[in-house]
């Protein structure tokens, strides 16, 4: 059984891809601004929201792979921190993507010794363990640390729980292949070979995937770029969203100005 897509809005087309947990909800407050620009494809993650019974390969490129085969040909890929990774597995899998749009993502998730603007090994392991024994929670507790350092992180968390609440729970066995994929992926020594144009979107206080890392992943790509929203968090596109979408827009259209 192939994903489900929900198709939005007319233009150049942009397949949009949320984080771990979470489904394509997420995007509902920006979706307004880009979809009178863009046909937007909305495509949830293996086991969330509207493919939670979907049958896929537990593992980065059995995602990337599985959503590259109803993605419509190419379109820009825009994809949220696990998102993120999976449009950057995508890409260097050879599907026809047009141009990339990370946002709070990092080629590895996992702090190391030469990689320190990541989460402790030990910090995700914990999540993998609660998981385990009450995977609600631990979404919900998740959800709560995304939003964490950004002035407005209750209201938005509050909007944030009433908007995913409308769609399925996620299914338990795909959570823990998200947190897999988050604790063992490393794109680092590839993103020289991610030729394609792509605009790194980082939030001044993520505590997930801290704006040093944007700006690092930007750096090593061939044809990246990297912006910093002043004050937001793991979710710029919440907090920021006209600014977030003109840059967006802009990028996509090949009009942005350097930042």
């Amino acid at each position: 059984m192939k994903l489900a897509v929900e198709l939005r809005g007319a233009g150049p087309g942009l397949v949009m891809l949320h984080g771990w947990g979470l489904n394509s909800a997420a995007w509902s407050p920006l979706l307004p601004h880009l979809a009178r620009r863009f046909r937007l494809a909305l495509i949830d993650l293996p086991g969330h929201g509207r493919n939670r019974a979907a049958a896929v390969t537990p593992s980065l490129a059995g995602w990337a792979n599985a959503i590259a085969d109803v993605a419509p040909p190419g379109s820009a890929w825009l994809g949220w921190s696990l998102g993120g990774q999976v449009a950057m597995a995508a890409a260097l899998a050879g599907h026809d993507i047009r141009r990339l749009v990370l946002v709070a993502t990092t080629p590895r998730f996992v702090a190391a010794p030469d990689w320190p603007c990541g989460v402790p090994a030990e910090e995700l392991a914990g999540f993998a363990g609660a998981l385990a024994r009450d995977h609600d929670k631990t979404v919900r507790d998740f959800l709560s640390l995304q939003l964490r350092g950004d002035a407005r992180a209750a209201t938005l968390l509050r909007t944030l729980r009433a908007l995913l609440a409308e769609s399925p729970a996620p299914d338990p066995a795909a959570l823990a292949t998200g947190l897999d994929i988050l604790a063992t992926t490393d794109l680092r020594a590839q993103l020289p070979a991610l030729a394609l144009p792509a605009l790194v979107l980082a939030g001044e206080r993520d505590r997930l995937t801290p704006a040093a890392a944007g700006r690092r992943l930007a750096a090593a790509l061939p044809d990246g770029r990297c912006r910093v929203f002043a004050g937001a968090a793991h979710a710029p596109f919440l907090t920021h969203e006209e600014e977030f979408a003109g840059a967006v827009a802009s990028f996509l259209d090949g009009t942005e100005v350097a930042a």
